[in-house]
């Protein structure tokens, strides 16, 4: 029988975006689909590192640099912000329920095998060099995303 596949493709770098898209990704993963989360503008910071990487940019890929998150865990909320004090609040409420976290969502996603792509023509975009992201993204365009989905049961935009 062959695997089911979904495909999601992540826009936002929105925290409570982000964390459906990982959520979605791991249920589909644990029922033994094929998962491919494609990652697009805004969506992008969610697989940067933390930590500053040293890399050679012209000025306006250092602007874009340093005015986008770095890293899931400085991801803001879609609604309720509130000058970052959103965030903090909804990873207490998720730590008073247990709920994982959006960098422990992107590990068991790596570990079920889901393949987390990086959009290179975004990348280009926006100054982002491949140093700069987590470890386990791949690096693809639009065309590699379109053979994924166009074999998918289920394909998400968030």
């Amino acid at each position: 029988m062959k695997k089911k596949k979904t495909t999601i493709i992540l826009f936002s770098g929105e925290l409570d975006k982000a964390l459906a898209a990982f959520i979605i990704a791991n249920g589909a993963a644990a029922y033994d689909h094929e998962v491919t989360i494609f990652t697009t503008f805004w969506g992008l910071n969610a697989f940067r590192k933390d930590e500053h990487v040293p890399v050679k940019k012209g000025l306006l890929e250092k602007a874009f640099g340093m005015m986008m998150p770095r890293g899931p865990k400085k991801l803001g909320l879609s609604k309720m912000n509130f000058a970052g004090m959103g965030p903090k609040m909804i990873k207490s409420v998720m730590k008073k329920h247990n709920a994982m976290q959006l960098p422990e969502l992107i590990d068991m996603a790596k570990e079920q095998g889901v393949k987390l792509v990086a959009c290179t023509m975004t990348m280009d975009l926006l100054g982002i060099k491949e140093e700069e992201l987590i470890d386990g993204v791949e690096l693809a365009g639009v065309a590699a995303y379109l053979g994924d989905a166009s074999e998918g049961n289920v394909n998400l935009f968030i």
